[in-house]
């Protein structure tokens, strides 16, 4: 592991954030991972870990001190992204949601709407990010979820599907279509949903491969008056918001992949450092070392993408959006190959969930498919070559 050693010492962390990394590495060892099997052999919400991520106070490390937090660089937070998921990829999740559905709070919303809606993320609350419907996967402007002024307040009727903290969310980034404006583009518009509201019902939630502890909803909006004061800038602004917020969340499922990756690769090496086969151990055999050379080179390499990419963004670096896509789309290949692997190099333990690796390749797959697919992002990468 000495390369990787390497690459963290080559971070440089600030003496502050270095010690704010030490706690999260203790509360990943004495909280987070013990409680990772239970909860996804339960399908139960991580509520123990969550809790124990709000004493630490990590939804702060986002949110602005003039609003409750005290923030820190995207850097540190995606290795706090990382650290989480490696030891559970469920409470790594939940975590990251928060920032994803946030974010375009803190950079759109008005100095009252921050104020307003903001303190109690610093506090602990949990964030949802509501896009997807059933005709408005990856594109977004399939959505039907309507917003029809009324007066002071916003109406909102629609449905949303796959919505992570959907159920336990105090503040839900819900996207919908403004009823007067007819482009089904310009008509996209955002406002934030605050819990309690009358009208908003979870309607389901979803029974999956992986992440099971993450609770994945259904929601429905039936005449919810939301106060025109929680519209993000004005009618028709939301498509420009959801693709800023995407270009910031993609890192972020960068970082969560590649911890489910750390998390793969550890057992791996530590598996086959020990067991045995024809009086030798499964390590000294070449066939294997290729094999170790070339996911530990795959990880490095992303990893290191990663790094620069979020130094680029802590630049205040506007364009970076083909960046972001590339973090993504190579950590989650990445970290479905090396799951993959590892369930492969632990021979028939590996397909039993008494290893973690099995639990591990079941929660790597969805970070191919969500925040874009990779055949989105493959394609948006390559039309960057096409000449005009």
């Amino acid at each position: 592991m000495k390369i990787f050693e390497a690459l963290e010492q080559g971070r440089r962390w600030t003496e502050e954030e270095r010690l704010l990394l030490v706690q999260v590495d203790r509360l990943a060892a004495e909280v987070i991972a013990p409680n990772a099997a239970k909860v996804d052999e339960s399908s139960g919400f991580p509520w123990a870990s969550v809790n124990a991520i709000n004493e630490l106070g990590l939804n702060a490390i986002f949110v602005p001190e003039a609003f409750g937090g005290t923030p820190m660089s995207f850097k540190l937070y995606l290795a706090v992204v990382r650290r989480i998921a490696e030891a559970c990829a469920s409470t790594g999740i939940v975590y990251a949601t928060n920032f994803h559905a946030m974010k375009p709070l803190i950079e759109f919303g008005s100095e009252e709407q921050k104020a307003r809606l903001l303190p109690r993320i610093a506090e602990g609350g949990l964030a949802a990010l509501a896009i997807t419907e059933e005709t408005a996967g990856s594109d977004a402007t399939g959505m039907k979820t309507r917003f029809r002024p009324d007066g002071d307040d916003i109406v909102v009727d629609g449905t949303k599907l796959f919505i992570t903290n959907g159920d336990v969310a105090d503040r839900i980034l819900l996207f919908g279509k403004y009823a007067e404006v007819d482009d089904p583009r310009k008509s996209i518009s955002v406002l934030v949903l605050e819990k309690g509201t009358p009208g908003f019902e979870v309607t389901g939630l979803e029974k999956k491969m992986g992440h099971r502890g993450s609770s994945t909803a259904s929601l429905r909006f039936d005449g919810c008056r939301v106060p025109q004061a929680n519209l993000l800038g004005r009618p028709g602004d939301g498509l420009g918001i959801l693709l800023a917020s995407l270009n910031r969340s993609r890192p972020s499922i960068a970082a969560h992949a590649l911890g489910i990756a750390t998390a793969a690769f550890k057992d791996t090496t530590a598996y086959i450092n020990e067991r045995k086969q024809s009086g030798r151990r499964i390590i000294e055999f070449q066939a294997n070392q290729f094999l170790l050379a070339d996911l530990a080179t795959d990880l490095a390499m992303a990893e290191l993408w990663l790094d620069r990419l979020a130094e680029r963004i802590d630049a205040d670096d506007k364009d970076f959006g083909l960046e972001a896509s590339i973090a993504k789309m190579k950590a989650s290949d990445v970290a479905n190959r090396i799951a993959a692997e590892a369930v492969q190099m632990h021979g028939g333990y590996g397909y039993c969930s008494d290893f973690r690796v099995e639990r591990l390749m079941r929660d790597a797959k969805i970070t191919q498919i969500w925040e874009g697919t990779n055949q989105v992002h493959r394609q948006l990468i390559g039309r960057s070559f096409v000449t005009k």
